[in-house]
């Protein structure tokens, strides 16, 4: 399976962020990853469905919208009018996880469901099936550029087996401390949507920082002509 890059915007320049998100779409990202955070179910507060709703008129890239929020069956409705093509929200945010499943889906976007780290996989076994993709949190969620827990890569491997054994297309996301060096680990462990922010957004040369999370070997071309 292809591994799809989706670089976090909470590490870009908020005062330019149509350029930021056209930048490392022009380099290769598939998705563009929305942190939303409402300051209770995370320390900080970042933004809403109006800053999705302006990107929206700026890229074609899938925007991909994480609510790091309580009750985020709330939040649905306002994220999907305002152009979201996938909607993750955390099992431990709401009561009901299987209908804000549903309810993504009556509104016609992918559904996402996230677990901390402190999460077990037996809180989504029963929505793999229902949902497009399970987000794996290798980080506490709330801040950006945290160190990767290296303890999750059982838990992404456990649930890429889970996935297999389903026979399901779900997607395996993970989010937090994504570099060159953890996405080898993460990519082996069964991941196919690397979230990264800080490793693309503060890169010298982002194509190449995209090239290097997603494990793809850059060709140089030798030039017979610098030999004469």
């Amino acid at each position: 399976m292809a591994t799809i890059i989706a670089p976090s915007i909470l590490s870009a320049d908020f005062a330019n962020l149509a350029a930021e998100v056209q930048k490392v779409t022009d380099a290769g990202a598939e998705y563009i990853h929305v942190d939303v955070m409402d300051g209770t179910f995370v320390p900080e507060i970042t933004i809403g469905a109006g800053v999705v709703k302006c990107l929206r008129k700026y890229t074609d890239a899938v925007l991909d919208v994480h609510l790091m929020v309580e009750h985020p069956e709330t939040q649905i409705e306002s994220f999907a009018k305002a152009g979201a093509d996938i909607i993750t929200f955390h099992v431990e945010a709401t009561r009901h996880p299987h209908r804000v499943i549903q309810k993504i889906h009556e509104f016609g976007c992918k559904a996402g469901v996230a677990l901390n780290p402190g999460t077990s996989l037996s809180a989504v076994e029963e929505l793999i099936e229902d949902a497009d993709m399970i987000l794996i949190m290798t980080v506490n969620p709330g801040y950006g550029g945290q160190k990767f827990i290296e303890a999750m890569l059982g838990k992404i491997h456990m649930l890429y087996h889970m996935v297999e054994e389903m026979e399901t297309e779900c997607d395996i996301q993970v989010d937090g401390g994504i570099n060159a060096a953890t996405s080898l680990d993460v990519r082996e462990a069964g991941a196919n949507v690397l979230v990264a922010g800080s490793a693309i957004y503060n890169a010298s040369d982002v194509a190449r920082a995209i090239k290097d999370i997603r494990g793809e070997e850059i060709i140089h071309h030798h030039d017979d002509e610098d030999d004469l």
